[in-house]
């Protein structure tokens, strides 16, 4: 006989596998995929030559909805915090702002510091650009020096994976004015997989079923109601049902795995037009000496491409054998919510990388990924989101397609899944 579940969850992303924790906490049987053989989707982690190389995340945030999710599951955060979380380099120096605020560290390069701080007042009190507006066109009417210009092309790429331009100042705003800014977060000594490993231990144990290597090949769809879900593993197709599902492929594969004309033109057509997939370039490498004096984020002044880097050893030492010292440095390639010419943007992103430490030309290349098309840093760019839910009444999105307006990163995702979750434990209810 066909299993049914309260819930099938598609994906096993940070979207769907926290939305997967929220429903089976609430005591629902739950049943998560996914197609790879590891639980993170676009977070996880990959040993390589002795490294635990992260993938997609470099870094956990905290003290947000995600640390709400594992408090819920009753699964310790086994995160390390940097101190200072996060420096810049300009001019090859490094400067930790975290006392001083925005005020320090523009107040060096502008005269307008003042007037940019009070932008972001501004925001937090709900006083924002129209949504058209870039970031680039909004700091232009600010001041036109070019540190200050590369500073925040270098936030908007390192928290969204796009490029100045690209990013709705709006969208820049409410992120760095009223939600969390990215003011705490941590490593975990084993790749952040080992974070998603702990959450899937602990909700099998409370009952859920999780299943990889597992590929779902179509919703299907009966009187407008997602009544069942077919996958396939091990070349053995199966079709089990569900009285709710729940996706964490992004809007355009949902749409695929259901079929267009069970959503209706008008939604597919809004999906073609708002989703915007982001890119970026994760650059993996390794050195014996040094290159780093500081345990932080370092997001820097004085580049195009490459946005930030990151020595992984210095809070975790266990990533990488005795005697290595770990680093990840992201880039966004230009443009990066279009078409780019992947092997120029990784010349030149390695060039400015070495630009900034010379001795990085003699390091150990682990790993360059570009992050792109179906396998993207972001699913879409904030500002160009759809909502969680779609036309099929019990069938919802999760995940960073479907932020909420001006978030970023996991804990967006971990926001999509405590509201989807809730609606369908909503929905849920009546028939228990």
């Amino acid at each position: 006989m066909t299993q049914h579940y309260d819930a099938v969850v598609i994906g096993a992303g940070a979207g769907g596998m926290c939305a997967a924790a929220r429903l089976t906490v609430a005591g629902r049987s739950v049943l998560l995929i996914d197609e790879n053989d590891r639980v993170g989707g676009r977070a996880t982690s990959f040993e390589k030559e002795g490294f635990i190389l992260n993938v997609g995340a470099i870094a956990i945030e905290r003290g947000g909805i995600f640390d709400d999710t594992f408090q819920l599951a009753g699964v310790p955060l086994d995160i390390r915090e940097p101190n200072p979380a996060t420096v810049f380099r300009i001019d090859g120096k490094t400067l930790d702002v975290s006392k001083g605020g925005w005020a320090f560290l523009l107040g060096g390069f502008t005269k307008q510091a003042a007037k940019i701080g009070t932008k972001f007042a501004d925001a937090r009190a709900g006083d924002l650009p129209e949504a058209r507006i870039t970031t680039a066109e909004w700091l232009s009417g600010l001041t036109k020096n070019t540190t200050v210009h590369r500073l925040f092309r270098n936030l908007c790429a390192a928290i969204f994976a796009v490029n100045a331009d690209e990013l709705p100042a709006r969208a820049f705003l409410v992120y760095f004015g009223t939600k969390g800014a990215f003011k705490r977060f941590g490593f975990c000594p084993r790749g952040t997989i080992g974070l998603w490993n702990d959450l899937a231990d602990a909700l099998r144990e409370k009952g859920a079923e999780i299943r990889l290597e597992t590929r779902a090949s179509r919703i299907n769809i009966e009187e407008g109601v997602a009544r069942s879900v077919t996958f396939t593993a091990n070349g053995t197709e199966e079709t089990v049902t569900a009285d709710v599902v729940i996706s964490n492929a992004g809007p355009l594969a949902t749409i695929g795995l259901v079929g267009p004309e069970a959503f209706g033109p008008d939604y597919v057509a809004e999906a073609n037009r708002v989703v915007r997939p982001a890119a970026n370039i994760v650059i993996d490498f390794a050195s014996r000496e040094a290159l780093i004096d500081a345990p932080s984020l370092v997001t820097f002044g004085d580049t195009k491409r490459l946005c930030n880097i990151v020595d992984m050893t210095m809070t975790c030492p266990e990533m990488a054998p005795v005697g290595w010292r770990l680093y990840k440095a992201y880039a966004v390639p230009i443009p990066a919510l279009g078409d780019f010419d992947a092997e120029h943007e990784i010349e030149a992103s390695l060039a400015e990388l070495h630009s900034e430490y010379p001795q990085s030309v003699h390091a150990r290349i682990l790993n360059i990924k570009v992050m792109r098309d179906g396998w993207p840093a972001q699913r879409s760019c904030a500002g160009y989101d759809m909502d969680q839910a779609t036309p099929v009444a019990n069938l919802w999105n999760v995940g960073d397609a479907v932020k909420t307006y001006g978030s970023g990163g996991t804990e967006a995702c971990a926001e999509t899944a405590r509201i989807v979750s809730a609606a369908a434990l909503a929905m849920l209810e009546p028939a228990r």
